[in-house]
């Protein structure tokens, strides 16, 4: 099991990821920035003013059964990936709902119904993701789910967001913000 560890994504005008694009399929947009940053463990000193700041930790998945697990980690590449120029930042807050729901009623809506691991499993190693858990941590989104993939897998990954959010798991998401980037050293 991995350590957790604290993730912060930081949107202003610093950072490596250039935005494309920040919609919002549900709920209220983030505010428009250019960049955005990340930064394990902690921030940095002296950062400047961001428009927004989004924390999450990164560790052991949960909802997830042991053959999936070992399913994941036979194929799921490390992160970060030099070919992976594209990514997406995709906040999510599920509603009150669905947090009222016991653990199996979650499970059994997240996989036996929505299929969410299998439909992941499909795409990988193109479309690699980390998920960050935010809600423990009164974070305005209850998961980050960060996206790599190279330019020429941007079509497999735009599958894989309309496949997800067809499944009776996104009837529980009440925001979602979708961001798009690109990476730039600057």
């Amino acid at each position: 099991m991995a350590e957790p560890l604290m993730v912060f994504f930081v949107g202003s005008n610093i950072g490596p990821w250039k935005v494309e694009r920040i919609t919002a399929p549900k709920g209220l947009i983030l505010p428009p920035v250019e960049r955005v940053a990340i930064f394990e463990g902690s921030l940095p000193p002296n950062l400047p003013q961001p428009a927004w700041l989004l924390r999450g930790v990164a560790g052991h998945a949960r909802y997830v059964e042991r053959r999936e697990q070992e399913a994941l980690a036979a194929v799921h590449p490390p992160l970060p990936r030099p070919a992976a120029t594209r990514a997406a930042l995709i906040p999510i807050k599920k509603s009150e709902t669905w947090w009222n729901l016991a653990q199996d009623e979650r499970r059994a809506i997240f996989e036996t119904r929505s299929h969410h691991i299998e439909l992941g499993l499909q795409y990988l190693p193109a479309v690699a993701r980390r998920l960050h858990h935010s809600r423990d941590l009164g974070e305005p989104f209850d998961f980050l789910t960060w996206f790599e993939y190279a330019p020429e897998d941007e079509a497999l990954f735009e599958e894989l967001v309309v496949r997800l959010r067809s499944t009776p798991e996104w009837e529980y998401v009440e925001r979602e913000v979708d961001i798009r980037l690109v990476r730039e050293e600057v």
